[in-house]
């Protein structure tokens, strides 16, 4: 199972997602967003041991001048939650980046989006409301692809957690459910949440 972690703030969480094994450690470049990042922060980043996480930089639409001033040489994957096409993520990956491409999802019929963009790394089925905390459709997990390569975002939980799994989901991408104050991460609900996985992980061996 692998974990992404989004809406990170590069001074006080970095670390404790690094020493917990956190495969994916979100960064959000949207201005809309309370855990929008500040560009001052990207520095803070460089000095971290990675170990086994990568850096996600979390926007909408990119530039190319963004991209090439913010981005390169300070993330592994950019996340892209806008209206880029099939051409754009291939762009974007010629620029040295291993894209996760979100896909909104409100109905059935949304789902199959993900199939124009298998170029992609990473397939990330969210909510249509970006950062507005919305739940994923129940009746939808189901439907979803199965694999590593697909990522499950929207009001993921310990406590919900396990059902969720059962329904075929191995990759969970949380925000604000790991959050007690609005834009601030929780570090208890966060070692809860892994501790969460690691006893499902056990119950499985």
């Amino acid at each position: 199972m692998k974990i992404k972690i989004c809406g990170l703030n590069p001074t006080r969480d970095v670390q404790l997602c690094i020493d917990l094994k956190i495969n994916y450690l979100g960064f959000v470049f949207y201005e809309k967003s309370p855990r929008n990042l500040n560009i001052r922060d990207i520095e803070v980043l460089s000095s971290y041991k990675r170990e086994n996480s990568a850096f996600v930089a979390v926007t909408v639409n990119p530039s190319d001048a963004f991209i090439k001033k913010n981005l390169k040489g300070n993330f592994d994957f950019i996340q892209l939650h806008g209206t880029e096409t099939k051409e754009r993520v291939t762009e974007i990956k010629n620029m040295g980046f291993k894209i996760i491409k979100a896909i909104k999802v409100k109905k059935e019929i949304n789902i199959d989006e993900y199939k124009k963009f298998n170029n992609a790394d990473i397939i990330l089925f969210d909510t249509p409301g970006m950062e507005k905390s919305l739940e994923f459709p129940k009746n939808l997990i189901a439907k979803l692809p199965l694999g590593e390569k697909y990522a499950l975002a929207g009001s993921i939980s310990e406590d919900n957690i396990a059902k969720i799994n059962k329904l075929g989901v191995n990759f969970f991408d949380l925000s604000s459910s790991l959050e007690s104050q609005l834009g601030y991460k929780d570090h208890l609900k966060i070692k809860r949440f892994v501790n969460k996985i690691n006893e499902i992980k056990n119950k499985k061996k």
